[in-house]
């Protein structure tokens, strides 16, 4: 069996302790541990070094799988990660043109990294490796690797959504983006909307041809598409739910008698809609005052990338909006909105998941949602929650018995939100049910697993395939 590579943009290196990993990590680990594989990519710090000197790279290994690592230079740190990565294509990705920031440096700066990953990753590799590139930090990798000759099987995972062509085309460097991604021999989507959008793109600068089901050539490859929708492992989940609570848990679930809890819990982000979600909280306040003093909505979310403005803006706007909804409705008695700006153990938000009555997930676009699977997941088969769910979350392909709204129509969601705070058990468990065959059929195990078989299954490149168009600086802007 070929030794699997897998690549991102940043790795967790095992310290030994018992820490929980996330689903992603764990079902990544496993296929390494199936074949010894390597794990490699930026570990997270900023070293001093600049100029021409070279990051070192630290190669360990844990538990059959070895993890090989480096840090970054501030500089490059700023332009591929800050500026590149998290204000080019994530808002671009995700339907946010207006919050793009593009600099020529970055550009250059995104690339360079690319090329440095690949630099140092090549000596590491074995003649027959199969490697799996993950997310839109790494979109030049592949193409970084034929550069210098490596003609493995590289596949690609994009965890984001990819945008449809009037937005991609409007960054700059796109046709040298979709070029660059053609050199993967697999790309990989959440969705087939996804799947499509890049296709799209790709038609409207290139000519594509299809060679036979979901196989393409374009810009001198011939390359496959198909969509894998991320899953989660539903038992690890169940498991991490159940048992006693922690005693302040317990006190607190003592403390709120009968009032219903509605959850919502992800990482402080434009996307995920937070804003327009607390003003649909309000709109059910309003409509549906039957509820008042008798619910709590509870919206957990952490910093994410602080140090860029747009998330400062929001986390201001939402403390604002917290104040506004809390002071016109609250009483002395009851607080009606609880927002948390803190991380919480994975495995106590499984048991707080458990405990409450609606999950309310509803960003403006996301590629998957993995909480929305685990919210499901955590739920106690005899009396579980309801899940509302935006219909711009990859997830809401799959998990049709959830209650599925536009996030934008803020009427919408506080109708559903009143329907799932009066469901009856037994609609609630059939809804319940459905969800759960659809996330054990197509758990974490079954996407690494059909990725992999599809990426085994195409040829690898000879090593004379041609590079004549390739090359070894960095693309020029359209």
């Amino acid at each position: 069996m070929s030794r699997l590579v897998v690549v991102s943009n940043r790795i967790a290196i095992p310290d030994g302790t018992k820490a929980s990993a996330g689903g992603l990590a764990v079902g990544l680990l496993d296929a390494l541990k199936t074949t010894g594989g390597l794990w490699f990519g930026w570990n997270g710090e900023i070293s001093e070094i600049s100029g021409e000197e070279e990051e070192e790279v630290s190669v360990s290994e844990y538990d059959g799988i070895t993890y090989a690592a480096l840090p970054l230079n501030q500089n490059d740190y700023d332009l591929y990660y800050c500026q590149f990565s998290n204000t080019v294509i994530w808002p671009a990705f995700h339907y946010r043109l207006d919050l793009v920031q593009f600099q020529r440096e970055a550009w250059e700066g995104y690339c360079r990294v690319n090329t440095l990953l690949a630099d140092r990753l090549k000596p590491l590799l074995q003649e027959d490796d199969i490697l799996w590139i993950h997310d839109y930090h790494l979109l030049p990798f592949a193409a970084e690797l034929r550069k210098q000759g490596i003609n493995n099987r590289i596949g690609f995972f994009l965890h984001i959504p990819f945008p449809t062509p009037e937005i991609f085309n409007a960054l700059p460097p796109h046709k040298a983006l979709l070029e660059m991604m053609c050199d993967y021999d697999l790309l990989g989507f959440q969705t087939e909307s996804d799947r499509v959008a890049f296709l799209d793109s790709l038609s409207q600068l290139t000519q594509l041809q299809n060679k036979g089901e979901k196989k393409h050539r374009a810009f001198g490859n011939t390359f496959m598409t198909e969509v894998y929708p991320i899953g989660i492992e539903p038992d690890s989940i169940k498991e991490m739910a159940e048992g006693a609570l922690p005693p302040k848990m317990a006190a607190m679930k003592r403390e709120l008698g009968d009032v219903q809890n509605i959850i919502a819990c992800e990482r402080l982000d434009y996307s995920k809609g937070l804003p327009e979600r607390f003003l649909a909280y309000e709109a059910l306040l309003e409509h549906y005052p039957q509820h008042r003093g008798k619910i709590r909505y509870s919206q957990i979310a952490p910093t994410s990338r602080g140090e860029v403005q747009a998330y400062q803006d929001i986390r201001h706007q939402l403390e604002t909006e917290a104040g506004r909804i809390n002071g016109k409705y609250g009483t002395l008695g009851w607080t009606p909105l609880y927002y948390l700006n803190q991380h919480f153990d994975r495995r106590l938000l499984m048991k707080i998941f458990r405990l409450t009555d609606v999950g309310l997930i509803t960003p403006l676009r996301d590629g998957m949602n993995l909480v929305a699977k685990e919210y499901v997941a955590a739920q106690d088969p005899d009396d579980p929650g309801v899940l509302i769910l935006s219909r711009f979350a990859g997830a809401a392909n799959e998990m049709t018995s959830a209650l599925i709204v536009n996030p934008y129509d803020r009427d919408e969601v506080a109708a559903a939100l009143d329907r799932a705070l009066s469901m009856p058990r037994t609609e609630r468990i059939s809804r319940y049910n459905d969800m759960m065959t659809v996330l054990r059929q197509h758990d974490i195990s079954h996407w690494r697993e059909s990725f992999l078989r599809d990426l085994n299954s195409l040829p690898q490149r000879s090593a004379d395939h041609s590079t004549a168009h390739k090359v070894a600086t960095f693309p020029k802007l359209a």
